[in-house]
């Protein structure tokens, strides 16, 4: 599957659903589904810009998106127009291309993973017995109905 590298806090607002373009230098061809990595490194200036003091996971693939379309931007007034959907600073306005993404869903458990530039492909095999899958649904219910219910 692809996987896309996308910067903390951004990684974050995409797949809490509410940054619903990503913008890019680059156009991309690719449309479907794809999953979200989440870097080391978190941009500390824009987590205080967007008022988000959550702990965020680093070095992780944390959910996934679809792109469904790409947006050429021929101005910066363009850009702009979109800031409520791309949540990105004035430096990022010069960014010709933002990547339309709808059905994000962020992942209860992060997969630790190490990025790479642009569009990159993720096989993720389980590595889960067969026996081990029931013991862990029964240990789900089992602490959803007596410990999630106080």
């Amino acid at each position: 599957m692809k996987c896309l590298s996308v910067s903390q806090p951004f990684a974050e607002l995409i797949v809490k659903g509410k940054k619903t373009i990503e913008l890019r230098n680059w156009n991309t061809n690719f449309r479907g589904e794809f999953l979200i990595h989440s870097p080391i490194k978190i941009r500390k200036e824009d987590c205080k810009r967007l008022k988000i003091k959550a702990n965020l996971p680093t070095g992780a693939i944390i959910g996934k998106a679809e792109i469904y379309d790409v947006k050429k931007y021929s101005s910066k007034d363009e850009v702009r127009k979109d800031a409520k959907r791309h949540f990105a600073s004035k430096n990022f306005y010069s960014r010709k291309y933002g990547f339309c993404l709808r059905n994000a869903k962020e992942f209860r458990v992060p997969i630790p993973y190490k990025g790479k530039l642009g569009f990159f492909d993720v096989n993720l095999k389980p590595k889960i017995k067969k026996n081990q899958i029931k013991t862990d649904l029964i240990e789900e219910e089992y602490r959803y109905q007596w410990i999630g219910h106080h």
